[in-house]
């Protein structure tokens, strides 16, 4: 079996460099090992027999003719499930397989296990599933209408969270509306779940997997499987994208289901169509905002009012909607505020983490709205944004003070003042339409779009949030030599090369070796809320400070094993949401400069400028590249990525139909990247990867709009949107 390997770095690369990724050729080379590339020999393959509809009651199940199959070894429905029936992130409320009812089209019933992939997918599909069709509850806005019906037996409302600050009655001078919808967006990860399970002689399973958070996938697989903890070991293999969707399980458990009850090795690979099936997506949401101002821009109040579609099951829309509720304002200082946010249950498919969660559909409508103002104030965007921004001391709307640097105003002025992008070229490429050459500049019109964001780094709320980190100094063939192990996932962000800058920076040493990142050390918490580096970096510099330390006084070898927490947050009050709810700010702004081809509705992004705080740019390579994919994924959302969903059926379940930028796509992205340090951080560091994704979706729809005159209130926009056809 291909088994992850040890990472060693032996060249030179402290805190501030940027070296060469330990795992970038291998992966330019397609030499690295992804999960899907797992083997061992006499291994089984598993399948999953899907839900077709979005609501209906299970009335019989019949595995007959599936074990029939030549070559089938299980098949196994919810009556296998030894331990716990149901599992979720924040709520246990997703079953393993499905009980007496499917919530989505794509829940899973049924598995197979058998000596060939292609046997498994016939034995599934011979599964005969008696179905009662339910009314589907589709549409979030009325999930919680009299007489809708309920997609669980305890209501549709998952979380509502609420925001009162100031006067609720406040009046202003001017005043904007707007209503704004934000679609359903993909990870598209090109790497598809995938993973083995090998049952133990000891009863337990090792689970080799792709994941974002190895110690909560292993306490919901112990759950079910009815083992102790320590009875299940997972060890992270090669992760090909996350973006979120990792967060949640997916075949974790079926896998270790089908090994135990074999008593082989089973790996499944979900196909593409299967993974748009099989993981969370971002929330749709509808958004509903009012702002007031008086006549020099002074923003008086906002109020707003959000839906969230959490679709069937919980997973992380409570804190979805208390990140919307939170940072639904934006960076902006407002005396007054009413907002609501709720997450609802409905028969959509499942939606939870993705990059910039909460924020990136409350900045589309906030942003919005700072332009509509601007215009009915005749006022520059910019500096209507500028007036209002937050600086360090500012009170946010639930009563947190920022109490770090906070350079809105400056960020904003510093895209502002790069210079414009010069007129297209003849090359086709640089136009709408790309080589389709649909046009040789007639129709084409240029606009140019403001927005900013504002995320929180870190989990909030006053959850336990930690990071463990075991580091080792021993002397290797006369050459000291460092060892890192961690629980942290890799999944693409470049943390290994992170860990190992920071190892060598504080103990002085050439080389470093990180460890697999698996359960046999404590957790390290999810790759997300761009939290790795500031809570695993954060655990690793406290485990060498403690190994120098050691070393000092006692020599080699010297090894420390420390859990470290960032400073504690609090839960928001239920009926205000007040409270110091969050750890840290992060900011970026973004200028979008688009060319629009008014007459087929096709829009060319020209130029992306963009700024951001970063507290200290830990190795300014990855930053770089964490900012140009987070903008990647903001554009695709403001003009191409949604998962059609009608009537709860997911209509385009493929890459040919569900369209992610390509690098004919991507603009040119000019840079500046301030570095003013929080004292509260390690290195003063603020998480990097989910702001470039919020601000630059809206930076391009009001780029969009300055082009066309076009109000434009949904993303993604789609051709019929400008042209009108």
């Amino acid at each position: 079996m291909t088994r992850p390997a040890e990472t060693t770095t032996t060249h030179r690369g402290l805190i501030g460099d940027s070296p060469t990724r330990p795992d970038g050729r291998q992966k330019v080379t397609g030499e690295f090992a992804y999960s899907s590339d797992l083997w061992l020999d006499g291994m089984q393959w598993g399948a999953t027999l899907r839900s077709p509809h979005p609501s209906a009651e299970i009335t019989g199940i019949d595995i007959t003719q599936a074990l029939k199959i030549p070559g089938v070894a299980a098949v196994l429905t919810h009556e296998d499930v030894p331990g716990r029936l149901t599992y979720g992130l924040e709520h246990t409320d997703q079953p393993v397989l499905a009980i007496d009812r499917v919530r989505y089209q794509g829940e899973a019933i049924a598995l197979v296990a058998a000596d060939h992939p292609e046997t498994a997918r016939r034995a599934a599909a011979l599964i005969k599933v008696d179905y009662q069709v339910l009314p589907a509850v589709t549409d979030a806005r009325l999930a919680l209408d009299p007489g809708t019906p309920l997609v669980h037996p305890d209501g549709n409302l998952v979380r509502h969270v609420p925001i009162r600050k100031g006067d609720p009655h406040a009046k202003a001078d001017v005043v904007v509306t707007g209503e704004y919808q934000v679609g359903m967006q993909d990870q598209a990860f090109l790497g598809p779940e995938s993973g083995l399970a090998v049952p133990a002689d000891d009863g337990g399973v090792d689970l080799y997997v792709a994941t974002q958070w190895l110690h909560v996938d292993r306490g919901q697989v112990a759950a079910s499987l009815n083992l102790p903890e320590d009875k299940v070991r997972i060890t992270l293999s090669g992760v090909g994208g996350a973006f979120g969707a990792r967060e949640d399980l997916s075949m974790q458990i079926h896998a270790c289901l089908l090994a135990r009850h074999t008593g082989k090795p089973v790996k499944i690979v979900y196909g593409r169509a299967e993974s748009f099936f099989g993981h969370v997506h971002r929330h749709p949401a509808f958004l509903r905002y009012e702002h007031g101002a008086n006549t020099d821009g002074t923003l008086v109040y906002v109020k707003a009012d959000i839906v969230l579609d959490g679709g069937a099951y919980a997973s992380s829309s409570p804190a979805v909607a208390a990140n919307a509720a939170t940072l639904g304002v934006g960076p902006y200082e407002v005396a007054n505020v009413v907002m609501d946010s709720r997450a609802l249950y409905t028969n959509n498919p499942p939606c939870g983490a993705m990059r910039g969660f909460g924020a990136v559909q409350a900045c589309f409508a906030y942003e919005s709205q700072m332009d509509k103002l601007a215009a009915a104030l005749r006022m520059d965007p910019v500096e209507l944004r500028a007036r209002n921004a937050v600086t360090e001391g500012s009170v946010m709307p639930t009563g947190q003070v920022v109490d770090a640097a906070a350079p809105v105003a400056e960020l904003l002025r510093l895209v502002k003042d790069r210079p414009l992008p010069g007129a297209a070229g003849s090359d086709p490429r640089s136009r709408p339409g790309g080589v389709s050459n649909t046009t040789h500049g007639e129709g084409v019109a240029r606009g140019v779009g403001y927005a900013i964001s504002i995320k929180n780094v870190c989990f909030s709320e006053g959850f336990d949030d930690y990071a463990t980190a075991r580091v080792r100094l021993e002397l290797v063939n006369g050459e000291r030599v460092a060892q890192v192990h961690t629980a942290a996932a890799e999944v693409g962000q470049g943390l290994v090369t992170v860990l190992g800058q920071i190892a060598r920076t504080e103990l002085g040493v050439e080389q470093v070796v990180i460890l697999p990142a698996d359960t046999q050390v404590g957790s390290a918490g999810s790759s997300s809320a761009s939290r790795q580096t500031y809570m695993t970096g954060g655990a690793v510099r406290a485990a060498c400070e403690q190994v120098r330390e050691q070393a000092e006084r006692h020599g080699l070898p010297a090894e420390a094993t420390v859990t470290w927490r960032h400073r504690p947050t609090h839960e928001l009050d239920p009926e205000t949401g007040q409270g110091d709810a969050h750890v840290q700010y992060a900011f970026a702004a973004h200028r979008a400069v688009v060319d629009v081809d008014t007459e087929l509705g096709l829009v060319k992004v020209v130029e992306i400028a963009t700024a951001q705080d970063v507290g200290k740019a830990m190795n300014p390579q990855a930053v770089e590249g964490q900012i140009q994919g987070g903008i990647a994924q903001g554009l695709g959302l403001a003009v191409m990525e949604e998962i059609q969903v009608t009537d709860g059926a997911v209509r385009n379940p493929s890459f040919t139909d569900y369209l992610i930028p390509t690098i004919l796509d991507m603009p040119p992205v000019k840079l500046d990247v301030l570095e003013l340090a929080d004292p509260n951080a390690p290195y003063g560091l603020r998480g990097v990867g989910e702001p470039p994704t919020i601000s630059s979706t809206p930076a391009v729809v009001a780029a969009i709009r300055d082009a066309t005159g076009l109000p434009l209130t949904r993303v993604p926009v789609r051709p019929e949107h400008i042209t009108g056809s």
